[in-house]
């Protein structure tokens, strides 16, 4: 198996931004995924500001997993969407000019009925923004969690090949309670960056729980065995969302990704 190159997301670290980089490279990180919403905002970058960012990751010996750009609403309500997509296309701008090929977000709600008002627009957003990654070079990947295989499966069959890639949260789905082996058999070929992300199913309360990695339901040698055989070469990019210890998981967690 190939090593694929480990991410660590900055705000797990809960730490300044540029406190961050530097823990991230000395925890073992090759590359770190950036919030474009919470940690670093497009519109205040000008191309000054990104070449320093750019030099910065450099002299660390970083990449960027990949950028993130969680909205408040997904692209399935209606409510100030045109302002959404136009700021999703700023941060995709913002992205590709970090050298990240990858722009994560929630997509919203997806309607059971491939069908119907509801679908139709939500199809349409995702298809003016897919259009607009094949331009400027960043693909909009859609996280999976509360959205398992079929569902997502559903939706990027129904744009044209490349308009919507996948982010698959492994950790994300068992929480939700969905498969991981059903959405990577379904997604694989659309798969362009993986959260390293575990969880489990507490069976009497009902719910999920993030857990630290190695220590939840996710098979992580079998999945990274399946992804291998996809031809999967992108990101593994640890994200450790609410733990006291987070920083002391994180760099346990890169060497549990290491050792596999």
């Amino acid at each position: 198996m190939s090593q694929l190159p480990i991410g660590i997301q900055l705000a797990s670290l809960r730490l300044p931004f540029k406190k961050s980089l530097v823990l991230a490279a000395k925890l073992g990180a090759e590359a770190v995924e950036i919030d474009a919403r919470g940690e670093l905002r497009p519109q205040e970058f000008g191309s000054t500001a990104i070449r320093q960012l750019r030099k910065m990751l450099d002299d660390l010996q970083l990449r960027i997993s990949t950028v993130s750009f969680y909205t408040r609403r997904g692209y399935d309500v209606q409510d100030d969407l045109d302002r959404r997509i136009e700021a999703t296309k700023k941060a995709m701008d913002f992205a590709y000019s970090l050298g990240s090929s990858t722009l994560v977000n929630h997509v919203g709600l997806i309607p059971e009925s491939p069908e119907g008002q509801e679908w139709d627009s939500l199809v349409q957003s995702l298809h003016d923004l897919g259009a607009y990654g094949q331009r400027c070079g960043t693909h909009l990947l859609a996280r999976t969690g509360h959205a398992g295989g079929n569902e997502l499966a559903r939706l990027v069959s129904a744009l044209p090949a490349g308009y919507l890639g996948i982010d698959l949260d492994p950790g994300g789905l068992i929480v939700n309670g969905q498969a991981v082996s059903e959405a990577v058999d379904l997604l694989a070929g659309n798969i362009l960056h993986v959260h390293a992300r575990d969880g489990v199913r507490d069976l009497a309360l009902g719910r999920g729980l993030e857990v630290p990695l190695g220590r939840g339901s996710v098979d992580f040698p079998n999945l990274l065995a399946a992804l291998e055989s996809e031809g999967y070469r992108g990101f593994l990019t640890i994200e450790r969302a609410a733990s006291p210890t987070a920083v002391e998981e994180i760099g346990d967690a890169v060497q549990f990704l290491k050792r596999l």
